[in-house]
């Protein structure tokens, strides 16, 4: 075993999700592009400079630098940077979990040569993403006949690669100190995410500006690459962060004692081993384990729980607070926002309480963090288990398949009220702090439309894996799908001409009624519900007719 072989293994591993994240964007960019063609842009010249500035929106905008700050900073960063962490986390960790790690070093390569290797891979990889991006962004402006002039796309390209690499190490240096795939990358969306939203929002409020220093996606954006070249203090800041994180990365895999697939203790074998909880637990787990397979899948995704809720809470719960401090001009202007740049986070006015919450956590981060949890449970539902090759051992007991699917299902179901409701207890305290006045049945009616949409595309997932038993396609095209719906949903409806076709996505179903301002729209509730339920059992008449596979 030599460090190229390790190296080449890596690589082949994680190369189809950066792949997959790379060719969506590069998609939603010639999309994006020629969208933009068809709206009139004079208006964005009149609007004040602290949104220009917010936005990166400079003063000769035009289709180019539109196209490049919503697609490219806007879904591109986060969508190349969650790939690249995701790939980080399960670097280390998922050798481990799959107890490969041991069976790795039982070849003459150290330790230190293992994470190097894979480190490299992961530069690689994250490389061949955004060398794709790269060529897609300067070949799309021909074909299209769009002006680039004064735009620097190389240097917006190279520090958006940098970015993405920073969360992708910090993941990556997470898992070689804890052995923990779901810890690891749990963590790392959390820094991302609250880091993201910081840099967004502190800005607004003069007496916190400064406090965005302590932020890192303050260092990739406030340089306004795209317009000005790049911003080496910056670069130089994420590059700091890369090798930190790369030297603790290699400290932790040498300090470490090596987990295996049976390290770890569920929720369920706690519960279990206390005499206080023996006797519930054991009723509802049953004395075998398949007899509960809905408990057991609860206890095995319960970190999703562990980050997501309190995540969603406490960051509903800022909302309101911040929104109060926000300058008077700044939501007086708030319906003069350009609808162009609010689609990028699913629509709203920055001049009500209710379209603030909208642009800040319902529009984007609160579908995602119910999605995270609804596909990764559905993910595993089938493709997992047939990946871990588990589903035959599972079906040996007196089970039918479809008894399995909703079982699991169910679970999807419970996680994704349980973050609905934390989105809602948030936004009803953050509402209180701050003296917003929002209605309360608004709120509960928009928390639970995020959970169906959240387990629609849920069902999704569940369809492709008892399609195809495979758990990449299945949680990438997920993903894939769920990335292309929402941008279509944000961006169709700025040209007459492509108006009508934002009614194939189901987000057009979620926001577009403003339920936070005009509570359930029950028609759009029932259709995103009903979507759900038919994605589901099409993934269990699909599973139901299909061999098992062996392996991943």
């Amino acid at each position: 075993m030599t460090l190229t072989n390790v190296f080449t293994k890596s690589a082949r591993d994680r190369i189809t999700s950066t792949l997959v994240g790379a060719v969506v964007i590069a998609g939603l960019f010639l999309m994006g592009m020629a969208v933009y063609r068809g709206i009139d842009l004079s208006f964005y010249a009149d609007l004040p400079k602290a949104f220009r500035d917010m936005f990166a929106i400079s003063d000769t905008i035009n289709v180019g630098s539109l196209a490049y700050g919503a697609i490219y900073s806007g879904y591109g960063v986060l969508t190349m940077a969650a790939v690249a962490l995701a790939a980080g986390a399960g670097a280390i960790a998922g050798e481990e979990r799959g107890s490969t790690m041991g069976i790795l070093l039982g070849n003459p390569v150290s330790r230190t040569r293992v994470a190097v290797s894979k480190m490299l891979a992961l530069v690689f990889i994250t490389a061949i993403g955004f060398l794709i991006l790269w060529v897609t962004g300067v070949v799309v402006p021909h074909l299209l006949d769009v002006s680039t002039t004064g735009l620097h796309i190389t240097p917006l390209l190279v520090i958006m690669f940098v970015n993405a690499l920073f969360y992708g190490f910090l993941a990556f240096a997470l898992s070689a100190w804890t052995g923990k795939n779901s810890l690891a990358s749990g963590v790392t969306a959390a820094i991302m995410i609250v880091s993201f939203v910081a840099a967004g929002l502190l800005p607004l409020v003069h007496s916190l500006s400064w406090l965005q220093r302590f932020f890192p996606w303050y260092y990739y954006q406030h340089g306004d690459v795209l317009h000005t070249g790049m911003d080496w203090g910056g670069l130089a800041v994420l590059l700091g962060g890369i090798a930190l994180f790369a030297v603790a990365a290699v400290i932790g895999i040498n300090r470490r004692d090596l987990r295996t697939a049976a390290i770890g203790t569920k929720l369920i074998d706690r519960l279990r081993s206390n005499p206080l909880t023996h006797t519930v637990v054991e009723r509802l787990a049953g004395k075998a384990r398949v007899s509960r397979i809905w408990v057991k899948t609860a206890s095995d995704h319960q970190s999703l729980l562990y980050i997501i809720v309190p995540l969603v809470f406490f960051m509903c719960l800022m909302i309101g607070p911040m929104y109060g401090l926000l300058d008077n001009a700044i939501k007086r202007l708030g319906d003069q926002f350009p609808e162009a740049m609010l689609a990028l986070f699913g629509g709203g006015d920055l001049s009500t309480p209710e379209g603030f919450y909208r642009i800040e956590m319902f529009g984007l981060m609160i579908p995602a963090g119910v999605m995270v949890a609804t596909v990764a449970i559905a993910t595993g539902a089938m493709a997992g288990e047939e990946k871990r090759n588990t589903m035959g051992l599972l079906l040996a007991n007196p089970i039918r398949r479809s008894s399995v699917v909703l079982e699991k299902a169910s679970v999807m179901v419970l996680y994704a009220a349980i973050i609905g409701a934390g989105a809602f207890f948030g936004t009803a305290a953050g509402s209180l702090l701050g003296g917003l006045g929002m209605n309360m049945g608004h709120i509960a009616a928009t928390s639970l439309l995020a959970a169906l949409i959240g387990l629609a595309f849920g069902g999704l997932a569940l369809t492709i894996g008892g399609a195809t038993g495979s758990s990449q396609l299945t949680a990438y095209g997920t993903v894939g799908v769920a990335v292309v719906m929402f941008i279509m949903n944000g961006f169709l409806p700025l040209n007459t001409s492509t108006e009508a076709w934002a009614r194939i996505s189901p987000f057009h179903y979620y926001l577009e009624s403003d339920p936070l301002l005009n509570g359930m729209a029950w028609g759009h509730a029932a259709l995103l519900a009903g979507l759900a339920i038919a994605l589901t059992f099409l993934g269990i008449v699909l599973f139901d007719r299909r061999d098992l596979r062996q392996s991943g």
